[in-house]
């Protein structure tokens, strides 16, 4: 994220009100709110990512008047101004424009009732190669084409009943010990690295939320995080080797981690650069989301049950953290089966 000459993020400044109150004021294409709370503060970054989806509605508004009427490009429009997509969080508003914003550069001038299922089946074969991204395609067609419907501007869904490609993938790899300390082989105790790592392996969180922890969120012995993806509250009480590496760690910005010109790292940004430390070590496979399931493996080795687990990493879902958990859980009860079997051998 882009600081600007007051230390305040792009688009920001800070205006004084009659009484004399220092505020800080976002502008930008003609947009314009005021914020509240500590600058880079968990509520004051979600006002800011409001403020910045208040410019993208305002240009989708303008941008209304130049699209023909019945074509994807209007559909899209119409899309960011409904209620699905206003009330969606901030991180996944970020990532369907995204997606759609390609889309609309391939069919933004087709009307929408020449839409057919062959059409939809033959974009997705052209993404034969990128499984996961053409079944992001497939999903997003359907709720803008449900959209469509809403309007009257078509009568059925084509996408409806159209099947993405089937892939079975355990997702991100999750690091092993071995890994672990491999990469602190190479990054140790001390270096940027390794305070990356720590922060990523010992609260549990998303690279989204890690690079936006700072100073200001320590209270106590505790780590406050709000997470950005589900919106989640947590109180994290620090590890012992975190508060080692916090410890190091210089209190004259605003976030823990900045990049080599000291601002803090934007989300895509931190994880190529740690992605980059990862190779360094010979980890060519590790990512930081990858430090996440290990934290989770540990704790499902050590004993710990769903609800402990997910009150560190504020998963919403059982479904989900199981995916996390399953090679520690199966390792486990197949340890206790083979001990129950021992134990039944010597009782013959």
């Amino acid at each position: 994220m882009r600081r600007n000459r007051s230390g305040l993020p792009q688009y920001c400044s800070w205006n004084k009100d009659r009484h004399g109150t220092r505020r800080v004021r976002f502008r930008k294409s003609g947009f314009s709110t005021y914020l509240t709370g500590t600058p880079y503060g968990d509520d004051f970054m979600r006002q800011y990512y409001g403020a910045l989806e208040g410019v993208k509605t305002q240009s989708a508004n303008i941008a209304a008047e130049r699209t023909k009427p019945g074509s994807f490009d209007a559909l899209c429009v119409a899309y960011y101004r409904s209620p699905e997509f206003l009330g969606l969080r901030d991180s996944t508003k970020h990532t369907y424009r995204g997606v759609i914003e390609k889309l609309r550069e391939r069919i933004g001038k087709l009307p929408i009732r020449r839409l057919e299922r062959r059409h939809i089946k033959k974009l997705l074969g052209e993404m034969e190669d990128r499984p996961q991204a053409a079944n992001r395609v497939l999903s997003l067609l359907k709720i803008l084409l449900d959209v469509a419907m809403d309007l009257g501007m078509i009568a059925n869904n084509p996408a409806r009943g159209v099947k993405g490609f089937r892939k079975k993938t355990e997702g991100f790899h999750s690091w092993t010990e071995e890994e672990i300390e491999q990469f602190t082989k190479q990054h140790s105790e001390g270096s940027k690295a390794y305070l990356a790592l720590t922060l990523l392996l010992y609260t549990a969180q998303r690279r989204s939320d890690v690079v936006t922890m700072g100073w200001q969120h320590i209270s106590g012995s505790n780590l406050r995080v709000t997470q950005q993806k589900t919106g989640t509250a947590l109180s994290i009480p620090l590890h012992s080797t975190l508060q080692q590496a916090l410890s190091q760690t210089p209190k004259t910005n605003m976030t823990f981690l900045v990049t080599e010109f000291g601002k803090p790292f934007s989300v895509a940004g931190f994880g190529n650069w740690f992605r980059d430390r990862a190779r360094e070590a010979g980890l060519s496979n590790c990512s930081p989301h990858g430090l996440r399931k290990a934290a989770a493996r540990r704790l499902a080795e050590a004993g710990c049950s769903a609800d402990v687990i997910k009150a560190l990493t504020g998963h919403q879902s059982l479904k989900e953290l199981t995916i996390y958990t399953a090679a520690a859980d199966q390792q486990r009860l197949a340890t206790q089966a083979i001990g129950s079997l021992k134990a039944q051998d010597e009782n013959r």
